[in-house]
């Protein structure tokens, strides 16, 4: 490293390592075939691990789904998912009587807090095929006074999320995209009421940046004391104030400083994560991350004892109907149809 804005570069493992108030990144792709009756893969599974299916034959995965591709129900505790789509589609359902199906660039929200139930399967809706899909699902921390409060579940629709395009002073295309927070100008929706985020002191946010080849672009500083890192999952070479970035990389950066991104010969994709640390110890087992080894253990005793909301959905992986677009009902009956006029 040469330049004093870099303050670390290390490989991408599985998941992606964040940095406080994150818990971790995942980047899902997967290129499934056409979809069957079911909304499955229209393609045998022989040989592949069901209910734990993460070893990628053929370039996609059946994850905990044994017909549909996905999660179904499980719990969580203590902090929230960022699930940013960015092709296909997720059909989600929770315990606060939720239902959805997004994607193609839609956002979700949801805060676990005391407790919750979810799915999130991936219905095949396109029975000609391909069926890609890719997704980036965010673990947000919460701090230790926000551990337990009301479970929420909000959508943040691709026609709400800030975009731009626009050309560098050579006329190179660069896009921003800002799901969460804000950029350079771009704000986002606002979070959830009792998110780390929900205070914009803490400067947390979320978005990606394509740059086309050649193409310039300085990443304005923020709020000093941020963790503030770059992913670069997508593309050639980049040069981040001045360093060589090669391959798949978290890039930690001074968050009071602007960086000049200046792309090779091939387009990229970045990833930006940012936010203050929380600073409070972190306990996790599986899907619960609270701030001690008790309230682990307290997690897991109320989980078994059905304190998590009453499961209303016949199984335990709904998908919607194939030609069903996007929408969402939320516990309160309210209803939202973003392809509605």
């Amino acid at each position: 490293m040469t330049s004093p804005s870099i303050l670390a570069v290390e490989p991408l493992g599985f998941p992606w390592q964040t940095l406080d108030p994150f818990l971790f990144c995942v980047h899902h792709v997967d290129h499934y075939p056409a979809g069957n009756e079911k909304m499955g893969p229209a393609a045998s599974l022989a040989g592949r691990q069901l209910g734990q299916d993460f070893a990628g034959i053929q370039g996609w995965n059946m994850y905990h789904g044994t017909s549909v591709p996905g999660f179904p129900k499980h719990p969580h505790r203590g902090f929230e998912t960022i699930t940013v789509v960015r092709s296909g589609f997720i059909d989600h359902s929770d315990s606060m009587g939720a239902t959805a199906r997004f994607g193609a660039g839609d956002t979700q929200w949801m805060t676990a807090g005391r407790g919750v139930e979810h799915c999130e399967m991936f219905p095949l809706r396109d029975s000609a095929g391909p069926n890609t899909a890719e997704l980036f699902q965010i673990w947000l921390n919460l701090p230790r006074r926000s551990k337990l409060v009301a479970p929420h579940f909000s959508m943040l629709w691709r026609e709400t999320q800030p975009h731009r395009t626009f050309a560098d002073e050579a006329g190179r295309r660069v896009e921003l995209t800002v799901p969460v927070g804000t950029l350079d100008g771009l704000t986002a929706p606002s979070a959830p009421p009792d998110s780390w985020a929900a205070n914009p002191d803490n400067g947390v946010a979320i978005a990606t940046i394509r740059l086309a080849p050649l193409a310039t672009w300085t990443l304005p500083a923020t709020l000093p004391g941020l963790n503030r890192a770059l992913y670069t999952f997508s593309g050639g070479q980049v040069r981040v104030a001045g360093d060589l970035i090669t391959g798949k990389r978290r890039v930690r950066v001074n968050s009071g400083h602007d960086l000049l991104l200046q792309n090779g010969d091939v387009e990229s994709e970045l990833l930006l994560l940012q936010g203050r640390p929380i600073n409070e110890p972190v306990a996790q087992y599986g899907p619960f991350v609270m701030s001690s080894r008790a309230e682990i253990e307290q997690a897991f005793a109320e989980y078994q004892q059905g304190r998590f909301g009453r499961w209303p959905f016949a199984s335990a992986d709904p998908v919607h109907p194939r030609d069903k677009g996007r929408f969402a009902i939320h516990g309160d009956g309210r209803v939202e149809n973003p392809d509605t006029p």
